[in-house]
């Protein structure tokens, strides 16, 4: 339009032959060339986000499966949110499984972001899926992920020579396992993970553990063997949150922590996902939409319309 414009004054006034008409076309064409290569460029960049959204969506997928939303016995729902700004998978982990010993479930914490911290969680989930399904007890299946995580600090501490010295210490995952059978009672194995939350009419009763135990990746820190799974009543109708520090810790623009019991407590009649979608609201609203951590939160509630029974399997032998 505007050179049609600069075309049509230049022929109206016979100003065709001065310097000033063509050094205004040109202008005109060099803006032109620009404008269609920096939207040509645009829209590449924009399929190219496209695509790395779509992998990462199936990444999350393969790393970070969907919770089911029922299993034999309970009721499910989970909620992921990445702090890092396009992110769908970061270093928190978890997972929901029915095994021949009951619903298995996982929920942990890598210490550290970015492509390290998926690693570790890939490992420990890959250890915890394989052993969920043969290892009878709890702290066995601990032992297992622990072995897992260790093998792949170790692998990618040997196959990167390019990274500085990294501290042992420094490199750990925290993690909860619980199990629910037919029993009234969760069972539980925590390393140094925040305690579940135990909703049971609208109050929050926070599962403290009274045998202390450091993360995976720490194990040095252990001073005596693994002790059992720890028991707690968990009847028809109660409901287990679990979730990580990034709930724990978010922080609202004056500083003041997020009250995650007070919150759950007022959504005591919500089912699981509308729950955990008001939650995951709520936690929004606080840090006004700036999470300083990953968070994850998965919530259990037995069915009361329905008794977990342990599917015959012959799995139950541990291979190994």
């Amino acid at each position: 339009m505007a050179g049609l414009l600069s075309t049509v004054t230049a022929t109206h006034n016979h100003a065709w032959g001065a310097p000033e008409v063509y050094s205004n076309l040109l202008a005109l064409l060099v803006v032109s060339v620009a404008s269609l290569a920096t939207s040509t460029a645009r829209v590449h960049r924009e399929k190219e986000l496209e695509t790395v959204r779509r992998i990462a969506q199936v990444s999350q997928d393969v790393v970070l499966r969907p919770v089911p939303a029922r299993l034999e016995g309970v009721r499910a729902a989970g909620v992921y949110l990445a702090a890092e700004e396009g992110a769908r998978i970061g270093g928190d982990l978890y997972e929901v499984l029915a095994t021949p010993f009951g619903i298995r479930i996982i929920v942990g914490d890598v210490r550290g972001k970015g492509l390290p911290a998926v690693r570790s969680a890939a490992a420990v989930l890959g250890a915890f899926r394989e052993a969920a399904d043969y290892e009878p007890e709890l702290p066995d299946t601990v032992t297992r992920c622990e072995a897992a995580l260790r093998r792949e600090l170790t692998r990618t501490e040997s196959h990167d020579e390019t990274t500085e010295p990294r501290d042992p210490a420094e490199e750990f995952v925290t993690v909860v396992i619980a199990q629910i059978t037919d029993a009234p009672v969760v069972e539980l194995v925590s390393r140094g993970h925040p305690p579940p939350l135990l909703l049971r009419r609208g109050e929050t009763t926070s599962l403290e553990t009274a045998s202390p135990l450091p993360p995976l990746g720490l194990e040095e820190f252990l001073s005596r063997p693994p002790v059992p799974a720890e028991k707690y009543p968990f009847e028809h109708g109660d409901r287990l949150l679990l979730y990580t520090d990034g709930v724990l810790e978010a922080r609202d623009p004056a500083r003041n922590f997020f009250d995650l019991p007070t919150h759950v407590a007022q959504l005591h009649d919500l089912a699981p996902q509308a729950l955990l979608d008001r939650l995951r609201a709520s936690l929004l609203h606080h840090t006004k939409g700036r999470l300083a951590d990953d968070a994850a939160m998965i919530i259990i509630e037995r069915d009361t319309r329905h008794t977990l029974q342990r599917p015959p399997s012959d799995r139950t032998r541990n291979p190994y």
